[in-house]
């Protein structure tokens, strides 16, 4: 499964690795992903995903329901 995180959409990112001689090669700028279950009081249920370290505290902050709202308004689930 690729890196990409189920509720925010975050990719990694591509950039340059820049040497002292000022040379330039390709890199990744990889996301924080974490698997990491949640349950969901509405259904009564576990579900698992990944998420990024980010997406975490923006779920303690509004709720996991309230997350997986949004992320379905986007179309990421």
């Amino acid at each position: 499964m690729s890196r990409i995180c189920q509720l925010s959409g975050k990719k990694p990112m591509v950039g340059n690795n820049v040497s002292h001689s000022n040379k330039k090669t390709k890199r990744r700028f990889d996301i924080n992903l974490i698997k990491k279950k949640f349950f969901l009081p509405s259904k009564g249920e576990w579900i698992t995903l990944k998420v990024t370290a980010s997406t975490l505290k923006t779920i303690d902050k509004k709720g996991i329901s309230e997350v997986i709202k949004i992320a379905k308004k986007k179309g990421l689930i």
